[in-house]
Parts: C-alpha cells; structure tokens; sequence
C-alpha cells in the first residue's frame, strides 16, 4: 500500500477543516481528488505529504507512520509540487532540477552522469529542454509549474503528490503534462495523487476519483460513477449535464447556467 490514511482530522485554529476520513491509495494507483472550493482537497493531500500534522487520526505510507520516516529516506520515495513555488535565487532550470537529485547523492556534494542524465530526462519529459540555461526568475506561472514537475520527476520517486497541477498551464499543455503522467504511471508504476479543479481532465486521465465536501469523502469511484449529473448539481451547487467522450465511455460535464435549474 502506498497510503493507509485513518480517521484525519484536521482544524486551521478553531476552523474544522477534514473530519473523520478514511483513505487508502494503493502502489501504481492514479487518483484525483476533486470537490469544490474549500472542500479540503489541498489540506488532506497536505497531509498525506507530511507538510501538516493531523490534529486525529494517523497517515502510514508504505507500512509506516509517516512522522517515523527520514526526511532524506522518504525524499527518495516521494515528491510533492505544491501549488505555488516562489523563486529567490537566480538558478537556472536545470540547475534547479537537478538540485532535486539531492536524495540520491550520498554524502558527496558533486552530481554524477546519473544525475545529469536523470535532469535532462525530466526536462524533456516536461517539455522544457529549451528552457534549461534560463533563470527560473524570469519563467512564467506555467514554465514555474513545469520546472517544478520536472524537479520532483527528477528525484525519481514511486509516488508524486500535486496540487493544482495544470492551474497555471494552457490546454496544450495541461494535456501534455496528463499524459506525460499517465504514461510514468502505465509504463514505471508511479502512483500518481493529484488535487485539480478540473473534473473532465481528471475524468480523462484519472481512473479513480475520490470526492470532497465540506471535509468529508462522499464518493471514492470510478470517474462514471462519480461524474453523475444529480451528484456533481448537489456537492457544486451548480446544474451540469454529462456526455460521454468519443470512446463511448469517459464521461465529461457540461455546466449549465443557474437559471437552467
């Protein structure tokens, strides 16, 4: 198992936040977790990556309380893109995802051609090779979004946590980045848990969805189940219609205007 989350709760000083989930998210899975605003998508994926301490409740990974891992072990085996990087120093890209390789360096401070190998994949594979020598100062939201994936590819793990990952990006690529981790999970096995607004592209590429309200699970499903036009009107509070892609059977939403109730 990758994750055995049991009874989370979670408060921002006196605010409840998650209450009582249960979760379990096994090795190669790829998951969305998907619900409105403040549902606390962000908080539990959080959680999971050991950024907060669950105020109940307990998170294991791979077996293991996560508080019991080594920073530099787990490092090794998990990677986080938060939702927003900001940037200080004026490294370039490459030098930035290559200081990514830091877990697997041992106690010598010079890279290897592993490492450098391992960059120039993660580059390519984010679709930013050409942006290797410029400074991290001068990217984009999207390019910062990317150098950041590329980073935490970059560290080899067997399991990515992201949050929000295709914000900042336009639809080319927030498709390209969906496919480039889905394939990672298909082909390596990478489990792959991704917060993201978009229920469509979640439905096209996530075969799990696990959906949030008000900081509870109230539906961990294929996304053909989750994404029934009754369900997603009542926890948005928004009508939708749902049509089904080309293949017959990936669903997609339509929302509709309110008047249309």
């Amino acid at each position: 198992m990758s994750f055995v989350a049991t009874g989370l709760d979670f408060a921002y000083r006196e605010t409840p936040v998650l209450a009582a989930v249960d979760l379990t998210i096994a090795a190669g899975e790829m998951v969305a977790l998907v619900g409105p605003n403040g549902a606390g998508k962000s908080t539990l994926l959080k959680l999971l990556a050991g950024f907060l301490r669950p105020s109940a409740g307990s998170v294991r990974f791979d077996g293991r309380e996560l508080r019991n891992w080594d920073e530099r072990e787990l490092a090794r085996r998990l990677a986080v893109v938060p939702q927003q990087v900001v940037f200080h120093f004026p490294f370039t890209v490459a030098q930035f995802v290559l200081m990514a390789r830091h877990p697997h360096r041992a106690w010598s401070p010079f890279e290897t051609e592993t490492d450098i190998d391992t960059t120039t994949r993660a580059l390519a594979l984010t679709g930013i090779a050409d942006l290797a020598e410029r400074s991290v100062l001068e990217l984009s939201g999207g390019e910062r979004q990317r150098a950041c994936l590329a980073a935490a590819l970059a560290q080899e793990p067997d399991t990515l946590l992201l949050d929000e990952p295709t914000a900042s990006l336009d639809l080319r690529h927030q498709v390209d980045l969906l496919a480039a981790l889905r394939k990672q999970n298909v082909t390596d096995g990478l489990t792959v848990i991704i917060v993201t607004h978009d229920l469509n592209l979640a439905a096209r590429y996530c075969p799990r969805l696990i959906l949030l309200h008000e900081g509870r699970i109230v539906a961990d499903d294929t996304p053909q189940n989750i994404l029934q036009a009754n369900r997603i009107a009542e926890v948005y509070d928004t009508p939708v219609e749902v049509g089904r892609r080309a293949d017959g059977h990936t669903p997609y939403l339509l929302p509709l205007d309110r008047e249309q109730r």
